[in-house]
């Protein structure tokens, strides 16, 4: 049984990317956060316009596991394979406080 978590995931796209990246993240906002598993979801994107950041939380790692696995889900991150500068950094998180 897992518990309740947060993730933070930071996302760098290749300079000519950053608008495909944008937008695919954008696209996926209000489906996932119908997800019944998806607590929170807030895309940010870092201050230095370079990279954009996931906020979440979750309430298992199966909930997670089923988002990674929706079909708005699977195509992006096939994108991701030639649109990032570098893989996703991904941080789960329990809150202490």
């Amino acid at each position: 049984m897992t518990t309740q978590f947060q993730l933070i995931a930071k996302i760098t796209p290749k300079p000519e990317h950053m608008q495909d990246v944008r937008d695919s993240l954008t696209s996926i906002l209000a489906p996932t956060r119908a997800e019944p598993g998806c607590l929170k979801f807030n895309l940010l994107e870092g201050r230095s316009g370079d990279c954009f950041y996931l906020d979440e939380e979750w309430t298992s790692d199966d909930a997670l596991a089923t988002h990674y696995e929706m079909d708005y889900i699977k195509p992006i991150f096939a994108k991701y394979e030639n649109w990032l500068a570098t893989p996703a950094e991904i941080h789960k998180m329990t809150a202490l406080a």
